[in-house]
């Protein structure tokens, strides 16, 4: 859970508390039911939909991006597995255990 702390005019705290008093709620459990409403409300509209699609796209984008630069750093594959002088490409090289002093395991 969150703490949030805002700023509200006196006359709009005043107004709010009457309101919440009638309402035989706490401010809190007021604020939650606008929030809560609110949120329902923007849910229905289609420019949220579409905005949030848009979002989302632009991330996906961006997480692309980032994979091939890091495939391109270090030489891996367009999946970002490392690609290495023996290997051929879109094959996942075998892991080794090193042991101490870090010399191969299997060596």
């Amino acid at each position: 859970m969150k703490t949030l702390a805002i700023r509200l005019e006196d006359d709009l705290h005043a107004q709010l508390t009457m309101v919440a008093q009638l309402g035989e709620l706490t401010i809190t459990d007021a604020i939650r039911q606008a929030i809560d409403q609110w949120i329902e409300t923007k849910r229905s509209q289609p420019e949220l939909a579409a905005r949030a699609q848009s979002v989302l796209d632009e991330i996906e984008n961006d997480a692309a991006q980032r994979r091939s630069a890091i495939a391109t750093l270090f030489g891996g594959s367009s999946d970002g597995s490392p690609v290495t002088e023996n290997q051929p490409e879109g094959e996942t090289p075998q892991r080794r255990s090193r042991g101490k002093g870090g010399e191969s395991a299997t060596s």
